[in-house]
């Protein structure tokens, strides 16, 4: 069994991180990536200070251990920076804001557009052109009151 670790060249290490590389292909999740990563920092490592297979195995777990921290940092970071508190709730990040009346509210319903939606508006009656600012929100029915 020595013999096969002792024969364990630098480049047994990079074909070793291609392939689970192309692994994470097949099975995404990100987990195969970081072990693929770790194997080809070994084998790129072993170019240059050719250690014994000893040292390769340990600095190949020390690598992948040491992966799962950056990852989860990586991870968490992009996470923060892509989040909505909006997401799928659009009607509440219209709560607050002003727009003005497209058609005029008769009989407590009327209509504002909102980029390229039009939006049907509850209140009091209100003529068209009017600044009005959404109130309350109710799935899409939104409540305005002059603004």
């Amino acid at each position: 069994m020595t013999d096969t670790f002792v024969s364990l060249g630098t480049w047994n290490w990079l074909i070793f991180g291609f392939i689970v590389m192309a692994l994470e292909v097949l099975a995404p999740g990100v987990f195969l990536f970081w072990l693929g990563l770790a194997a080809l920092l070994v084998g790129l490592i072993s170019f240059g200070l050719h250690p014994s297979w000893q040292i390769q195995l340990v600095m190949f777990a020390v690598f992948a251990a040491a992966a799962v921290p950056v990852w989860r940092r990586l991870a968490r970071s992009k996470q923060d920076a892509g989040a909505s508190p909006f997401l799928n709730k659009r009607t509440e990040a219209l709560l607050g804001r002003e727009f003005t009346l497209e058609k005029p509210i008769i009989d407590g319903s009327g209509t504002v557009r909102i980029g390229d939606t039009v939006w049907r508006v509850a209140g009091p009656d209100t003529p068209a052109g009017t600044r009005v600012k959404v109130v309350q929100v109710d799935g899409a029915n939104l409540t305005v009151a002059a603004a």
